[in-house]
């Protein structure tokens, strides 16, 4: 089974962000493969390992998410693609990763194509699908268990709370949700054995693509830091009292009634 999965490089929301000049810091900054992809890497390598085949994981990006490949090829994946792009585009948005993405898997055969949910910087949930329609391919969002039998495929996928049971055929795009696996940690031997598995990078020149071809459809305005909370208020009293001064402060302060 020819098995690929989509890959981004996050910064760890784990840790302090700041922002500088509009734009998130990235000095010092912690990067982690985004965690929904970890469960697209674990999900695409226990299907290799029952049904035979190959995991690629493919990420468009620079040179800085080699270590996020390299730690999926220390995961078990075969493979690992760089799309590097930073010296053709400036400035991308979800429809450049996703057109990047499609025209590497155009001629790929790909059976399966596994992303993240979302992924944790961003969060628009739109590349997987816009892959999907690109490739002509159908696409499940958010499953939390994928059982394939020869072509057939039944998927249980996440719908706020409740769940939807989908049944259909490869090749198929599917986009992960927490609970779909437990993702493993490298082991020692699987970061040793990373250093030797083929981690090939291509640029836009090598998929016949200009930087027209996969300019940006939105544009950022601003990036800013939610405002910090305030202490709270503790009232004190009668019970009566505190419902006086509580009505009284929604209406002055937080003006909601």
């Amino acid at each position: 089974m020819n098995i690929y999965v989509l890959l981004k490089r996050t910064f760890d929301t784990e840790e302090k962000i700041t922002l500088s000049n509009g734009k998130i810091n990235e000095d010092g900054a912690e990067f982690i493969i985004n965690p929904y992809d970890e469960y697209a890497v674990e999900e695409a390598i226990q299907v290799r390992d029952a049904h035979g085949g190959e995991v690629t994981v493919v990420t468009v990006g620079n040179e800085e998410a080699e270590k996020q490949l390299r730690t999926a090829l220390a995961m078990g994946a075969d493979k690992a693609v760089l799309i590097n792009i930073e010296d053709d585009v400036e400035n991308g948005d979800q429809y450049t990763t996703a057109k990047v993405l499609s025209e590497y898997l155009k001629d790929k055969d790909a059976d399966l194509i596994i992303g993240g949910n979302v992924a944790i910087d961003g969060g628009s949930g739109q590349v997987g699908p816009r892959v999907a329609e690109l490739l002509d391919i159908p696409y499940i969002t958010t499953i939390t268990k994928l059982t394939i039998e020869g072509q057939n495929v039944s998927v249980i996928r996440d719908v706020e709370g409740d769940s939807e049971t989908i049944e259909t055929q490869l090749p198929l795009l599917v986009t992960a949700q927490q609970g779909l696996n437990e993702p493993r940690y490298p082991s020692l031997p699987g970061i040793m054995k990373a250093k030797k598995k083929p981690l090939d990078e291509i640029e836009l020149d090598d998929l016949d693509l200009e930087e027209d071809d996969v300019e940006a459809k939105t544009k950022t305005i601003e990036i800013f830091l939610p405002p910090k909370k305030e202490a709270g208020k503790v009232l004190q009293g009668d019970l009566a009292d505190q419902v006086k001064e509580l009505t009284g402060l929604l209406r002055s302060e937080a003006k909601v009634i």
